[in-house]
């Protein structure tokens, strides 16, 4: 059963003290800097506890080869995405800010509207998410962070729920990316987030009125009253971190488009057939799986 009393911290006043004793290490590699892109490490503490409860006590998220996320330098995490709301990525920062020696954030890459919805543009920001561009994916890349992709893009969180699961095509751009400025791949399998929000039925007419990517009609939303409608089920996660994937190929190689988008497509079938296997283990959404039945994944880079 979920710790409620956990989120007594969110009333902290002073929740960057409390992050400090926490996760130090973060801390002192984020606290004194100046971010280009809007990040700032006391909105972070802030809602922190949050996710670290939706983490900890009520999705119980299983995370399986976070050791394979480097622990200096830039990466690329690639991964299926799911959810309506962009938890998985949420849950992944989490467990680089306490389940990793070297306590690390990840730069998102976030769609445009997002960045248009009044009031969350700033937060988004300020947790540390970037407007989706190439030049500040380099420049991300350029300054040795760690940027996550998601190349089913918004289709992958708005998909209804009889097609949970099954990952959309990649976009190549990430692959593009990747040649460009030699930087490795790693892939992320995350089963738990489309379940969280069963997404019934898409009223795309309404979405195009209102101006929303999708408009989904779900257990809670739209009836119930504002926050209640963003309510969760407590689904049980796992995330499964594949090891590093070298591109070894020259720079200019990234104009080739059959390759990169025959690498985008090799990726997103190991995501694809990692989640059908963690699937198929799983004894049911509510209780996860078994210790010997979840995968475990090595450290080893993989050469492509």
């Amino acid at each position: 059963m979920a710790n409620w009393t956990y989120l007594k911290t969110l009333a902290l006043t002073d929740p960057l003290a409390y992050l400090s004793k926490r996760n130090p290490r973060y801390v002192e590699r984020y606290g004194c800097e100046e971010d280009e892109f809007g990040y700032d490490i006391k909105t972070y503490a802030r809602w922190e506890p949050l996710f670290r409860f939706l983490f900890e006590d009520y999705f119980k998220v299983d995370i399986r080869g976070i050791e394979n996320i480097p622990a200096e330098g830039r990466g690329i995490l690639v991964g299926n995405h799911s959810g309506l709301l962009p938890l998985d990525g949420a849950m992944l920062s989490i467990a680089m800010c306490n389940y990793r020696n070297s306590q690390r954030r990840v730069r998102y890459l976030v769609t445009d509207w997002f960045f248009s919805v009044p009031g969350l543009g700033p937060w988004i920001k300020e947790t540390g998410q970037v407007r989706a561009t190439l030049e500040n994916a380099q420049k991300l890349l350029s300054n040795d962070e760690l940027v996550g992709i998601y190349p089913e893009g918004i289709r992958g969180v708005g998909k209804p729920f009889r097609d949970r699961y099954r990952v959309l095509d990649f976009h190549p751009g990430f692959v593009q990316l990747a040649i460009e400025t030699q930087t490795p791949l790693i892939p992320i399998a995350t089963v738990g987030g489309d379940e969280i929000f069963p997404n019934m039925v898409n009223l795309r007419d309404v979405a195009r009125l209102v101006g929303m990517p999708f408009f989904p009609l779900t257990l809670s939303f739209p009836w119930l009253p504002f926050p209640l409608m963003f309510f969760p089920l407590p689904v049980r996660w796992l995330v499964n971190v594949h090891k590093p994937i070298v591109l070894n190929y020259p720079k200019e190689k990234a104009k080739d488009r059959k390759l990169v988008l025959s690498i985008a497509r090799e990726i997103q079938h190991m995501i694809q057939d990692d989640l059908n296997g963690m699937l198929r283990r799983r004894k049911s959404m509510f209780t996860g799986w078994d210790e010997e039945d979840a995968p475990v994944q090595q450290k080893q880079e993989t050469v492509i």
